[in-house]
């Protein structure tokens, strides 16, 4: 089962609002309207197995020098398969491209960003996200998740 990435298109809207839902309804994702997703596809990748897209992220800048990866999610049972690796490496790729030399997340899956090359550090260091995200949040003051960053040298 070889996953392979590419960009996102307007063709896979469809898809990425039905797998970005199923996060949001664990409240471990925030949801993405369709609309949203419309307007953003542009920042977003996914991997195909076959024809079937099984996973997405994308990428936000925050910053002149930081970027986001956000909506980060893997279908079910294509999930540990190295399929997310993947995305996160298509990700940075496109970080740098754009000559970004920052990139983070929130997660909860800490491990997984680790074993990715990403550290753990204090989500305060984002003021970026702290203003533009944050204080629309419901977790707002209660957040649980944990930051992490990848410097792109």
């Amino acid at each position: 089962m070889q996953a392979v990435c590419r960009k996102a298109t307007e063709d896979d809207v469809d898809v990425l609002v039905d797998l970005i839902a199923g996060y949001a309804e664990k409240g471990i994702m925030l949801p993405r309207s369709r609309e949203v997703l419309k307007r953003q596809i542009q920042t977003f990748v996914v991997a195909e197995v076959g024809r079937e897209v099984v996973g997405c992220g994308s990428l936000t800048q925050l910053g002149a020098d930081l970027v986001e990866i956000r909506s980060l999610g893997i279908s079910e049972g294509y999930k540990g398969l190295g399929i997310g690796s993947k995305l996160v490496d298509q990700l940075i790729i496109e970080a740098r491209e754009q000559n970004i030399p920052k990139i983070m997340a929130l997660t909860y899956e800490v491990r997984f960003f680790e074993k990715n090359g990403f550290t753990v550090v204090n989500k305060e260091i984002f003021p970026e996200k702290v203003w533009t995200d944050c204080v629309h949040c419901p977790k707002q003051d209660r957040c649980d998740e944990i930051a992490v960053l990848k410097m792109l040298n």
